[in-house]
């Protein structure tokens, strides 16, 4: 059984359960269910419907599951509203189900947690790594979310903001990480915009334009990644950056600046230069200074201090650099970057290994050894 497909086929599953009077966290039990029967079936036994068919199964294993559970009784009368097989209306649940995932009774970020988990479809080391704490950590958060909204009725939707961050991090996993969701969130951000008239809506479109315009160009044939510097500009897709430097001015004009709309601005500028050499570095460093004062992320703090680097020389970056914490994700790669642009090719070529080791996929891996590999060769002519 195809598992992208059956991954895809998830959220609409999920909201028909949840439509027909499931909780949430009781539907999602049951269609994780399912779906494992699919994938454990024959390859020659898959329905001609089957989203039906999931459907269908989930339904009889959230009622097996309701029977079992004696505090739950009162939902015996659902046996006689299990849904016939066939074919089941082609509906869109998913950016519903984002906002349903947000529920009021969740802080914010077991929200975000949850929502990544249950519809998104990122594991929970992915979850754990883009909050930056421990696996063990983000899955306790998880399974308390999932305890908090047990029983539930989800007839009050959460915050835009909060639906807002998860579609950011599913489009990061799915623009750097090893499952493709990028497009998929970008799909909903649009849909998000089109519904809601909400300048940080139309940052975050923006920036999800601007960053997927250079996708194209991100990967060399042989699929190792190419530093944005070296990146074929000819390659960018100037039709999507015009459409998120649009979307991203009428955002700005509002003057209700958010984050989304902050980072957008740096895509922008990087989109805008010719060249690598005539990127504007120091707009680049004081939309980062909008940035910090706005989160307070030490994530933006590196990537500030790298764009000072830029700026001003790489000893201003490595000064930036040492106020951080050393066990940022990328911190080490960084600290590498600016090692090279001093000219200190032994110190950079040791720290792009010991990046290499710590990289948390194979691609941006095979990348830092190449950057030790290369300054090696350097050294040894």
């Amino acid at each position: 059984m195809n598992e992208a497909l059956l991954r895809s086929l998830t959220p609409s599953v999920l909201g028909v359960l949840v439509r027909r009077g499931a909780d949430f966290a009781a539907a999602e039990d049951a269609v994780q269910e399912a779906l494992i029967e699919a994938v454990r079936g024959r390859q020659d036994e898959q329905p001609r419907d089957l989203k039906g068919w999931l459907v269908t199964v989930a339904w009889r294993k959230f009622l097996d599951a309701t029977r079992a559970d004696t505090a739950r009784r009162r939902r015996e009368d659902l046996v006689d509203e299990q849904p016939a097989a066939g074919p089941a209306p082609a509906v869109d649940d998913t950016l519903q189900l984002y906002f349903l995932c947000a529920h009021p009774s969740l802080t914010p970020s077991s929200a975000v947690a949850l929502t990544l988990r249950a519809v998104g479809g990122l594991t929970t080391r992915q979850i754990a790594q883009a909050y930056l704490v421990p696996e063990a950590t983000m899955a306790q958060r998880i399974s308390r979310a999932k305890r908090t909204i047990s029983g539930v009725r989800f007839d009050q939707p959460g915050d835009v903001a909060t639906v807002l961050r998860v579609l950011y991090l599913v489009f990061n996993e799915g623009y750097s990480g090893d499952i493709d969701l990028a497009a998929e969130a970008i799909r909903l951000t649009r849909q998000l915009a089109a519904a809601i008239d909400h300048p940080e809506v139309a940052g975050l479109l923006a920036l999800m334009l601007l960053h997927h315009a250079r996708r194209a160009a991100r990967t060399a044939p042989d699929g190792s990644l190419v530093p944005l510097a070296e990146q074929d500009r000819g390659r960018w897709d100037t039709g999507v950056i015009a459409e998120g430097v649009q979307i991203l001015q009428a955002a700005l004009a509002r003057d209700r600046l958010g984050e989304f709309q902050a980072q957008a601005a740096v895509a922008a500028l990087h989109a805008d230069a010719p060249t690598a050499d005539e990127t504007d570095w120091t707009q680049i460093v004081e939309w980062y200074d909008e940035l910090t004062r706005l989160t307070d992320n030490p994530v933006v703090r590196l990537n500030r201090a790298v764009a000072l680097g830029e700026a001003d020389g790489p000893r201003a970056g490595l000064a930036a650099l040492a106020a951080l914490d050393a066990s940022l994700p990328r911190h080490t790669a960084a600290e590498a970057y600016l090692h090279e642009r001093d000219g200190d090719l032994e110190t950079a070529a040791r720290l792009y290994a010991e990046a290499a080791r710590k990289a948390s996929n194979l691609a941006e891996r095979d990348h830092l050894t190449r950057q030790a590999a290369r300054l090696n060769s350097r050294r040894n002519r």
